[in-house]
């Protein structure tokens, strides 16, 4: 059978350097470090004392007092990001067929903010088991998109991927082959993170992965740097509307992209670590490569995983140079994280979209905070480091991993005039 093409057609943002696409635009473009203290909770016996939070975010802005009680932030971002994704593509409730729309979003975590205000209630009780109803419907990592599609009566597939930090790219590729394959006309896709909390910063400090760097947090996501010490916690939501290009066309909606493939692989490697030659990663690219039907030399621009870890980084360079060969020294490559942070779950849909707007501005964001040259990364690689880079970008590649040797890959490209 010969496959749907798919084009996105809305976008929308809720980011630690801004609550909007624009707003997100802005602050990639400028190179804007959003890490600064926590402001959630009591950091004093934590060892690490920042994140990427979002700034100025109120939900009364955006719910009403009972919905706020009843929707844990991952959620709440979910529904901010996507209704902006909605009225981005200008999409008419009352003119689709809501039964061909359907909402598939990541979410490495899912309410883990619920789940440990609950349990602390309970160790601090007298025994008795009162946990709030809403409980269990506030945690579970699904509610995101169930929440999006009662509020929207779409009625097409409706699930979470849950992927670790690969989550909302496996949701994208998803959305990519249910329309493909002539399933569906629209997918809202995307996902949400919100693990800025005790548990999910005392974790991660146990597992070492984190960044200590107390005394310069807006300097401390350093993907590439020699001196990177572990990633940044972020927290926000990505959004995107996928859709069948004659669809999108036929009610004249505004393109960004056309989503020409997607791929994975698995690491099978370690539990956290990635292989050290990237052999996993190696594989996703390649797979994406052929599944887009495209070669190596038609890629223009690269948004890393780049999460600023020590293995991680130099593993994900070393592939790059084994799928690109001599390319790869053409290819703008950076890591958006550096300014973001790390969002989990969300990573793969608000890089997906740094991505679409570096090939719709002809402007390749920048890798923040590069001071010290590493030695065990090549130097001919152009990693964009520091300021934005203007150049034409065709075709556009978005990777994300996660832990549990999960990889994914997307290519981007401009629409054929």
């Amino acid at each position: 059978m010969e496959l749907k093409r798919v084009v996105v057609t809305g976008l929308g943002a809720l980011t630690p350097i801004g609550n909007n696409i624009q707003e997100y635009w802005d602050g990639l473009r400028n190179g804007k470090s959003g890490c600064a203290p926590i402001t959630y909770f009591d950091t004093e016996k934590f060892k690490t004392k920042f994140a990427c939070e979002l700034k100025d975010y109120d939900p009364q802005n955006h719910f009403d007092r009972k919905e706020v009680r009843r929707l844990d932030r991952f959620a709440q971002y979910a529904l901010v990001s996507s209704d902006e994704a909605i009225e981005d593509a200008g999409i008419n409730l009352d003119e689709i067929d809501k039964f061909r729309v359907g909402v598939i979003w990541g979410a490495g975590i899912g309410g883990l903010e619920t789940f440990q205000n609950e349990v602390i209630n309970y160790a601090g009780g007298d025994g008795t088991p009162r946990f709030n109803p809403f409980f269990i419907p506030k945690m579970i990592a699904d509610i995101a998109p169930g929440n999006i599609s009662i509020k929207h009566g779409f009625m097409g597939p409706n699930y979470t991927t849950v992927s670790a930090c690969a989550s909302s790219a496996n949701a994208l590729i998803d959305a990519l082959n249910y329309i493909r394959l002539g399933h569906c006309d629209m997918i809202v896709t995307g996902g949400s993170e919100a693990a800025v909390t005790q548990a999910g910063m005392g974790g991660f400090n146990a597992m070492h992965a984190l960044s200590t760097r107390n005394d310069s947090p807006e300097t401390a996501s350093r993907p590439f740097d020699a001196t990177r010490d572990g990633f940044v916690l972020g927290e926000g939501a990505g959004a995107l509307i996928l859709e069948e290009y004659e669809h999108a066309k036929k009610r004249g909606a505004k393109i960004y992209a056309e989503v020409i493939g997607g791929g994975m692989s698995s690491d099978a490697y370690h539990m956290t670590a990635p292989h050290p030659e990237g052999i996993g990663v190696e594989r996703v690219m390649l797979n994406c490569l052929n599944n887009a039907g495209i070669s190596p030399d038609q890629v223009d621009a690269i948004n890393t995983h780049g999460t600023s870890t020590p293995l991680g980084d130099v593993a994900e360079l070393k592939a790059i140079t084994k799928v690109f060969g001599e390319h790869a020294k053409n290819i703008n490559i950076n890591s958006t994280k550096s300014m973001t942070g790390h969002l989990l779950g969300a990573a793969g849909a608000i890089e997906a979209i740094a991505s679409i707007l570096a090939l719709e501005h002809g402007v390749v964001p920048p890798t923040i905070n590069h001071t010290t040259v590493d030695e065990n990364i090549d130097q001919s690689l152009n990693l964009t480091l520091n300021e934005a880079q203007e150049r034409d970008v065709n075709v556009v590649m978005s990777n994300t991993f996660g832990f549990g040797g999960h990889n994914a890959c997307i290519l981007f490209k401009k629409l054929d005039a």
